[in-house]
């Protein structure tokens, strides 16, 4: 095997994605299978490895390199196998099934999509090796929240008051995914099932990734109600979480959706998770006691 390829450093300007990738497929004996391409914080390319499908993946977010540590921990069980790993660059295993969880959420099969959600989440957070030094506690996330509240008060502080109540109550932190919405959870094919991709780096509270999967796609207006009651009740019976906690959590995950929004200067992005927030409230998140 050739000698490791140059890593590129965060303050150095971006080349293209093929450019940037091109030593790792050589590196690595990767035949391309597709066009590179940039998201906002890597650079990716499915190719070849041995013949089988696969994705490379070069993180240019130190916060996006963490992700990289908690698939090869949980070490293709709930989430993409890890095929390689050399500091910043990823080669895992790459999706090719068909079906798509937002596709489901859209044409009637919102139950199934949840409960496939729910079972991708139980065995991330029951994975039974020893969790990885370096991760951020779940309170870290909230910071972003707090000040929101103080800057703009109304929903935002209400969903501080709860917020403030879950992060307090006494449970047993599990590495979370972070990010567990209908798009990082996968179609991988028959034998290797629904799997997780691109975690954060957070441990905390299973009740937040459990919260997450109710901003996407719910739909603004009148229907979004109904929607989050039907799927509130759903993962709370796959979950096995309380109802009245995991409205809870869906009101302080959706209000520190809105909150990083607002930090990036994205007010009209913050709506759908201010509109989820709000029909939370309606539905008596804030009499939540834990």
């Amino acid at each position: 095997m050739s000698e490791s390829p140059a890593v590129l450093h965060d303050d150095e300007l971006r080349p293209d994605p093929d450019t940037a990738l091109r030593p790792w497929r050589r590196h690595w004996g990767l035949q391309a299978d597709g066009a590179a391409f940039d998201t906002p914080s890597s650079a990716l390319q499915p190719v070849l490895h041995a013949g089988a499908p696969a994705m490379l993946k070069l993180a240019y977010d130190p916060e996006e390199r963490w992700g990289g540590v908690l698939m090869r921990w949980w070490d293709g069980d709930g989430a993409a196998r890890v095929l390689a790993s050399e500091g910043h660059v990823l080669l895992i295993e790459r999706a090719t099934g068909r079906d798509s969880l937002l596709a489901m959420a859209s044409d009637g099969r919102d139950d199934q999509a949840c409960r496939i959600l729910c079972e991708v989440a139980r065995r991330l957070h029951t994975h039974p090796a020893v969790p990885p030094d370096g991760l951020q506690p779940l309170s870290m996330y909230f910071e972003s929240l707090a000040q929101a509240a103080r800057d703009h008060g109304g929903l935002y502080a209400r969903a501080w008051r709860i917020a403030e109540g879950l992060l307090q109550a006494a449970v047993d932190p599990v590495p979370l995914h972070g990010d567990l919405h209908h798009e990082n959870v996968l179609d991988f094919g028959p034998q290797r099932g629904w799997l997780a991709i691109d975690p954060k780096r957070v441990i905390g509270d299973r009740g937040y990734d459990h919260a997450t999967l109710f901003g996407d796609p719910l739909q603004l207006g009148r229907e979004l109600p109904r929607r989050l009651e039907r799927r509130l009740q759903v993962v709370a019976e796959a979950s096995g979480l309380a109802p009245a906690r995991l409205l809870a959590w869906i009101a302080a995950q959706q209000a520190v959706s809105a909150a990083w929004h607002l930090e990036d200067d994205e007010p009209e992005q913050a709506q759908l998770p201010l509109s989820v927030l709000a029909a939370a409230l309606a539905l008596g998140a804030d009499g939540y006691a834990g």
